[in-house]
């Protein structure tokens, strides 16, 4: 499976043949941009995972799953990815929703969809106010 990149300045935009949609924002992106990767079953929620270590996330997949492989064929370690919803309709502080299969996961004593931790929510809604305007 290859790889084609395409550079702007808000968006690294990954092109893979049967995940055509997720793209990596890497800089301040606005919610129009995000609004034009929901996918049509979602209404106005777009699903994301974001990389608490590099301060990215991936957006746009049908699955967390498939963003998920995009990042860690990216670069990105599984154990600093976690699944969101952002509710694009909504004040940034109501606009995130934990909640992924990803994110279920024992080794981090996390045993849950959401995330468990209130340090790592803030770390995500952190990144998110980095990320989106």
């Amino acid at each position: 499976m290859g790889l084609k990149f395409t550079c702007s300045l808000r968006l690294r935009i990954i092109n893979m043949t049967n995940l055509p949609n997720i793209k990596i924002i890497e800089t301040l992106t606005n919610r129009e941009q995000l609004r034009s990767l929901t996918h049509p079953d979602f209404g106005g929620m777009v699903k994301a995972v974001v990389d608490l270590d590099r301060k990215i996330m991936a957006v746009g997949g049908e699955l967390h799953a498939d963003e998920e492989a995009v990042l860690l064929e990216n670069g990105s370690q599984q154990q600093n990815l976690w699944g969101i919803n952002l509710y694009l309709d909504k004040e940034l502080l109501d606009m995130v929703e934990f909640d992924s299969m990803i994110n279920i996961r024992p080794s981090q004593n996390n045993r849950s969809r959401g995330v468990e931790n209130e340090t790592v929510r803030q770390q995500i809604i952190d990144t998110v106010k980095i990320l989106i305007k």
